[in-house]
């Protein structure tokens, strides 16, 4: 029985010393003197700020894109006990003690350093050489740019690992589907494909464009597989089942996942809920949560409340009056009502108070029980501090002729009759007869006497005169001119009136409530929203000092200047090689020309290559130059301020692909002995020129040594360069 334990146990095990060996190399060249400089580097300043936030608890949004990768890199704040405290305000300005800079920069530097080993073995399994394999992840090691970039708390080098891992893992699957369907290892890479792919949409939008090519080249694939008359239709929709569970569910399922940790963790108000609506700043701690904990739930006739535009943009506003009247005629010689004006007001404020009033009834509060308001209902809106009622009529806005003016209605006794009643439609009801809810209601109110709907016109840039104390314009917009968010209301603050006396109510909305009813939010209600903010809420793009177009990275026309010592002349630059970027352009060209040569000359049945070393230069070139064209190409149709950095996904494809010209020329082109052997010498200088441009810009790669003016003047190699000299 115990037999076995006569031998010994034995483990073995194959390292490759090429892939052990380039890991060692690429974590040196990234994690060689992390700390310096102990300072704000570049967008250090922009993305320091969300990990203080995630260190606080403290909820924000950014358009630029999803939450994984700010995460990641406040993963490595709380992995070295970073507490937040940092004032993220001034590229340059000297971290305190209590930053720990070695720990924020870590991930994006192991990020980067596995790039490199990545590299080697996307072209073995591409089927390439171990040589041609080396080169490429020697030249990705190289690469100035890269390591730059990796170097700092930083995206881009974390969104290019997990690019390079998709397109691995989905190598490796593809290279296992031949002989081992199913087995443990093609589930694996299958499942690590769909993993890589959801991280890399996570950490910025751009690595949509590497999953749209995955699926598109998984989609050929089996697309070949269906004409396979060797596979059952059984084996076939396991197959379909397989890639769709692994290359789309789960991938929409980390995606979800990313925005559940994030929400969970950003539990706390903050300056940034203030563009969410009111339901979902409710659900955070303190701010308006603590302002609404308590608020009856549903609206009845008697209720005050507040009611929040629900566009919020350009800022949020509550519907407001005030004692002052429309001028009686404007600046262009228009006529007003000469009504009580009524605004849309970006601050808190007790004129923002309003009664629901039951038309039928002169009583100001809530009955016992409440009455509750639904949808379909007419209602009057009373102002709380001044009891005029919301009115509007057949007079023109003052910054909006083509719209009605709306006002609190003064009895004047000239003939203009009052026309305050209003109806009220819930858009987000799940029923006609639905109540109007506290928060989650999105309400609008459509005059019934003229059938124009409450719009804060303002909320999209119009603000009054003087006379109106700069607040935004309301306006009545007639139904047939469309529907927009700036129509829409919600209930933010809500009481329930108890005061007929005038005196005793104003006392009453200066007054907090307490009863006590839950309004929080599904998770999937705050993704929606979150989701759509951070897709359309755009930053006002402005001219950057170091804004480029896409057209001038190919060349390497421009450069970021990331940091200047403030005494010496020691700096960092966002600088590639300059031969390793010229030679990828070369490739790419060189490429694209022979494949249009082999295309036109298999097409008259002249077939210049063997038909395995065809489909390997076909499929190469799909990952490699579809790679390079899905990350580069969709800048051509963005309108956002770019910069240097958004090309490096594109270059690293790019990169891989000069190894693989190489071998083929080597191979296909270079047939007698003598022209082999020169091209191998050619080879050697070149890569020895990769070489020596990495090694002369290594100073404003890594920051040190410090260069005098003389040797900084020397490294401007083009005009356009921005090498900081600073004036004797």
């Amino acid at each position: 029985m115990l037999g076995f334990l006569k031998n010994p146990i034995v483990v073995t095990a194959e390292i490759n010393m090429n892939l052990m060996a380039l890991t060692v190399i690429g974590v040196i060249s990234r994690l060689w003197g992390l700390s310096y400089p102990r300072a704000v580097v570049f967008d250090e300043v922009y993305y320091g700020q969300f990990v203080s936030l995630y260190m606080k608890r403290i909820f924000f949004v950014d358009d630029s894109g999803p939450p994984f990768g700010h995460m990641l890199l406040a993963l490595g704040g709380y992995l070295g006990g970073f507490d937040g405290n940092f004032l993220w305000n001034r590229i340059g300005a000297e971290y305190s003690t209590n930053v720990p800079v070695w720990s924020l920069r870590l991930l994006p530097a192991l990020a980067g350093a596995l790039c490199v080993p990545f590299a080697y073995q996307i072209l073995v399994e591409l089927q390439f050489s171990h040589c041609a394999a080396l080169g490429a992840a020697l030249l990705i090691l190289l690469e100035n740019s890269l390591i730059t970039q990796s170097r700092f708390m930083l995206l881009e080098s974390i969104l290019i690992f997990f690019i390079l891992l998709a397109v691995l893992s989905y190598l490796k699957f593809y290279n296992l589907q031949r002989h081992s369907s199913f087995s443990g290892s093609w589930w694996f890479w299958l499942l690590l494909t769909g993993v890589a792919c959801s991280c890399a949409v996570g950490v910025k939008y751009m690595g949509l464009f590497t999953y749209m090519l995955l699926l598109t080249i998984a989609g050929l694939h089996f697309w070949h597989m269906i004409g396979d008359q060797n596979l059952s239709n059984v084996s076939l929709m396991c197959h379909f089942l397989a890639r769709g569970l692994a290359l789309i569910v789960i991938p929409v399922a980390m995606y979800l996942s990313f925005f559940y940790v994030h929400l969970t963790l950003l539990y706390r108000s903050g300056p940034h809920d203030q563009i969410m609506t009111s339901a979902f700043q409710a659900s955070l701690e303190g701010g308006l949560a603590r302002i609404t904990q308590g608020q009856p739930l549903e609206v009845a006739y008697g209720s005050q409340i507040t009611l929040r535009n629900v566009l919020g943009k350009p800022m949020q506003c509550w519907l407001h009056s005030h004692t002052n009247t429309y001028p009686i005629r404007y600046e262009n010689g228009r006529g007003s009502s000469h009504q009580q004006q009524v605004t849309c007001y970006p601050f808190k404020d007790v004129n923002n108070w309003w009664i629901v009033k039951d038309p039928g009834m002169q009583q100001l509060v809530v009955s016992n029980p409440p009455r509750p308001v639904r949808h379909g209902h007419i209602v009057q809106l009373v102002h709380g501090i001044t009891t005029r009622y919301l009115n509007t009529h057949d007079v023109a806005a003052p910054l909006s002729p083509h719209s009605q003016e709306v006002s609190c209605y003064i009895d004047y006794n000239i003939s203009m009759p009052a026309q305050n009643l209003w109806r009220v439609e819930i858009v987000n009801r799940e029923s006609d007869t639905d109540v109007w809810k506290t928060i989650l209601s999105e309400v609008r109110f459509v005059h019934v006497n003229t059938s124009a709907v409450l719009k804060a016109s303002g909320c999209i840039g119009a603000s009054l005169p003087e006379w109106g104390y700069r607040q935004l314009e309301v306006v009545g917009e007639k139904l047939s001119k469309g529907y927009h968010q700036s129509m829409l209301w919600n209930v933010e603050e809500h009481r329930y009136g108890k005061s007929q006396e005038q005196k005793e109510r104003e006392v009453e909305l200066h007054s907090p409530t307490q009863m006590d009813i839950s309004k929080n939010l599904s998770f999937m209600a705050k993704f929606t929203e979150l989701q759509w903010k951070i897709l359309t809420l755009k930053n006002e793009d402005t001219e950057h000092k170091y804004s480029s177009s896409a057209l001038d990275w190919i060349t390497m026309d421009t450069n970021i200047a990331y940091w200047l010592h403030p005494t010496s002349g020691a700096q960092i630059h966002l600088l590639g090689n300059v031969v390793t970027w010229a030679s990828a352009n070369v490739a790419a060209l060189v490429y694209a020309c022979l494949s249009l040569w082999y295309l036109i000359r298999r097409r008259r049945k002249i077939y210049d290559i063997p038909e395995d070393a065809w489909q390997l230069w076909v499929s190469a070139g799909g990952i490699c130059v579809g790679g390079w064209a899905v990350n580069y190409l969709p800048f051509f149709l963005m309108e956002k301020t770019l910069f240097l950095y958004h090309y490096l996904p594109a270059l690293t494809f790019q990169i891989l692909l000069i190894p693989i010209v190489l071998q083929h020329l080597g191979n296909h082109l270079c047939r007698s002995l003598l022209l082999k052997s020169m091209f191998s010498a050619s080879i050697v200088a070149w890569f020895s020129s990769v070489y020596l441009v990495y090694r002369t810009f290594s100073p404003v790669t890594y920051g040190e040594p410090s260069l005098s003016v003389t040797e900084l003047k020397d490294l401007r190699w083009k005009d356009s360069w921005n090498i900081l000299i600073r004036k004797q």
